[in-house]
């Protein structure tokens, strides 16, 4: 039997074909747009999505016997808000988790209802990605759009509705909506009432490895698949992409390093940071873990690469990065391009370089961004250690991994092994995983892990290069307290 995992990113759709022993037979990546239309405000139209899915898995397909498709699992960008009327039609562009424009309706939330209030209704704050302010966005300033909403849904669950014609949601994505009752997985009614929505708005709650059921028959006939093909809850990508790694159960760690970047702690038992500097979120194995979330990561380095310095071959860029320029480096970087969430949630803050003399090259430009992406995660690294969080290693996935030199940076930054795993393909492969689980292969997600997922190679850090690290990351750490009240001047 195959089992197809997707991977619904904020530039592409990666869609894989997973065999029942783990194994990946093919696989098909599809780019769609990504629209600003304004500074700070990132939305996508969701017929993009419905496009490149139903356009992908026909070609993924091919050469394969697609009635041995058993099941689907979707783990998919977070926190953005897509909204249906009564007729299930797209009202508006979707607005996407690295959007900016709610800084009014997070401050509202915040310093209104309250910081404490919210955490103790859904185990987090408000941060400007969170779906629950654009809700409140939408109600200040497209009052005729609010009024036709019929159903409120993350990007992945658009997906699974497309497939199955269910409006469904699981715990790990609705835990970023700021609208769950994250500790008794349900919708948080007073939540619900602050956004001026109802639960019949809402979609249907599942666990990640749940089937929510089969596919429509014009999809199977137009996919080219069963009619019992089984499509289950899926989860947000930091936790399908936690599940492609491994990092289920209590303890476990992982670092995406993608378009945005994230740090993953998995739990056995409910917790809150009580500073709400890392969110508490439901995780797709059935427990829970906490999450520090920085919006800008390896999208740093494609806009420095891209768009500064002209050129699409990062490894070129990097060539000249030699071992003793490690830790040397005089140049740092805030990746606070679209500004920032964890631990900072300073939607005014912005990228800068500091510390550039006449002899600065471009080799020292690349290796601040690099080297400021891994000291920001280590920025949400330090709140969990300061919770008594012991983290002696962790797994690293995403496209920015696929770079030697910036795992280096981040083993010697964080003073820890990093271990890459051999079917490294992130929420795709753990999506695939889910739907396993769903369809009855494995009876846990911690079984298909332990079954699936081994580590491939593991980059340890040198004692001499952490300690240089170390120095470099008390300095950093100091700079953007420096200037922070410059931020919302520049703007």
């Amino acid at each position: 039997m195959y089992y197809i995992g997707i991977d619904l990113g904020t530039s592409a759709v990666k869609l894989l074909l997973v065999a029942e022993d783990g194994q990946i037979c093919n696989s098909v990546t599809k780019e769609y747009p990504l629209e600003f239309p304004q500074p700070g405000w990132s939305q996508q139209n969701p017929e993009d999505w419905r496009k490149a899915v139903l356009e992908g898995i026909p070609q993924l397909l091919e050469g394969f016997d697609g009635s041995q498709v058993a099941g689907i699992g979707c783990g998919g960008q977070m926190h953005g808000l897509v909204v249906l009327d009564d007729q299930d039609q797209v009202i508006r562009p979707a607005i996407l988790w690295n959007d900016g424009r709610t800084a009014k309706q997070v401050d509202y939330l915040n310093e209104q209802i309250g910081r404490q209030t919210l955490s103790q209704l859904t185990a987090n704050i408000a941060f400007a990605g969170f779906t629950a302010p654009k809700i409140l966005w939408m109600r200040e300033n497209e009052l005729e759009n609010f009024a036709r909403i019929a159903k409120i849904m993350l990007p992945k669950d658009y997906i699974n509705y497309v497939l199955t014609g269910v409006h469904s949601c699981d715990y790990s994505d609705a835990s970023g909506m700021l609208l769950l009752d994250v500790q008794n997985k349900c919708w948080s009614q007073r939540m619900l009432e602050i956004c001026g929505i109802t639960q019949e708005q809402m979609p249907q709650l599942f666990e990640s490895y749940q089937c929510i059921g089969t596919v429509t028959p014009e999809m199977a006939r137009q996919l080219g698949i069963p009619q019992t093909t089984k499509v289950v809850a899926g989860a947000g990508d930091n936790a399908a992409a936690a599940v492609g790694t491994g990092v289920v159960g209590n303890g476990g760690c992982n670092i995406s390093l993608g378009t945005s970047g994230t740090i993953f702690i998995s739990s056995d038992t409910f917790g809150v940071d009580p500073n709400n500097a890392l969110h508490a979120f439901a995780h797709a194995d059935g427990g829970w873990h906490l999450m520090g979330c920085m919006l800008s990561a390896a999208s740093c380095n494609k806009w420095l690469c891209d768009e500064i310095l002209k050129t699409t071959d990062y490894a070129k860029e990097q060539q000249d990065i030699t071992p003793e320029k490690l830790g040397e480096n005089h140049v740092f970087f805030l990746p606070y391009l679209m500004g920032e969430r964890s631990p900072i949630n300073d939607t005014n803050a912005r990228g800068t370089f500091i510390g550039m003399t006449m002899d600065t090259t471009r080799a020292d430009l690349v290796q601040a961004v690099l080297e400021g992406v891994a000291f920001a995660i280590r920025d949400s690294f330090e709140v969990a250690r300061s919770l008594g969080i012991a983290i002696p290693t962790t797994k690293i996935c995403g496209g920015g991994s696929k770079s030697p030199l910036w795992k280096t940076i981040f083993a010697n930054v964080l003073g820890i092994p990093l271990e890459i795993v051999k079917t490294e393909q992130g929420p795709g492969y753990g999506g695939a995983m889910l739907a396993m689980v769903g369809c009855g292969q494995f009876e846990s997600v911690q079984a298909a892990a332990d079954a699936l997922v081994s580590v491939a190679s593991t980059v340890e850090p040198d004692p001499a290069l952490t300690a240089a690290y170390e120095k470099r990351y008390q300095q950093f750490r100091r700079i953007y307290p420096a200037v922070k009240q410059l931020f919302p001047e520049i703007q």
